[in-house]
């Protein structure tokens, strides 16, 4: 393979996921500093700059990994956003709130997406070409990030807002498995191929394929 198309593939799979977990990482910490939590700002975090929030293995090594490995789905993350739950107004309820501006901030990027689509048609061709595979990427790595963030397992989104969601005798033995929680990622990613089993790709295809349904009409 050419130098240049190395350079081709590399950039409209980058650029779509620096852009979704950049934008995914700053919503936690925008919508924070709304509910009283200005944690993310004393520490520089709420940026729109992708190098605030690359994690050296989730962001780069283990998505380049699972590509070159031709996996079925791509996982990866970004340093999280600290959020001190204390300082919200009502941290309970509030939590919901922080927890689900990042998988709707991804959504809201796969909605934008689709409609840029119909402003590409004014580049020249090969800057099309270019930018279709970007916005296509992108569609399809936001939908992703944000159904796999969903998943109801802390420190995930998902988990938080279900802790926040639950009455407190179910949510504080929940918000303890919160320290394990990428462990129990890892093993439920990497243990289940082992045996035969692509076990996300059976979680995540569903909701994928359905959500992807309703936005790509948008894309004309």
């Amino acid at each position: 393979m050419e130098f240049g198309q190395v350079l081709f593939n590399i950039s409209i799979w980058a650029i779509p996921v620096l852009i979704a977990i950049t934008f995914h990482e700053a919503a936690h910490g925008y919508v924070a500093l709304m509910f009283g939590d200005d944690t993310a700002k004393k520490e520089g975090r709420l940026s729109l700059n992708p190098i605030k929030h690359i994690d050296p293995i989730g962001t780069i090594l283990l998505p380049g990994m699972l590509l070159l490995l031709k996996a079925p789905f791509v996982f990866g993350y970004a340093k999280p956003v600290p959020v001190d739950f204390r300082k919200l107004k009502s941290p309970k309820r509030d939590m919901i709130f922080v927890a689900a501006a990042g998988p709707l901030m991804n959504i809201l990027l796969a909605v934008i997406s689709a409609l840029l689509f119909h402003v590409i048609t004014f580049l020249p061709a090969s800057a099309m070409q270019w930018a279709a595979h970007n916005l296509a990427n992108s569609i399809q790595i936001n939908i992703l990030l944000a159904i796999f963030n969903l998943l109801p397992i802390p420190p995930l989104d998902g988990g938080r807002i279900l802790v926040g969601l639950l009455p407190m005798p179910l949510a504080r033995p929940l918000a303890r498995v919160e320290p394990y929680g990428f462990l129990i990622l890892l093993g439920l990613i990497m243990i289940p191929p082992m045996l035969g089993i692509n076990l996300f790709s059976k979680i995540l295809a569903g909701p994928l394929h359905f959500i992807t349904k309703l936005i790509a009409p948008l894309a004309g």
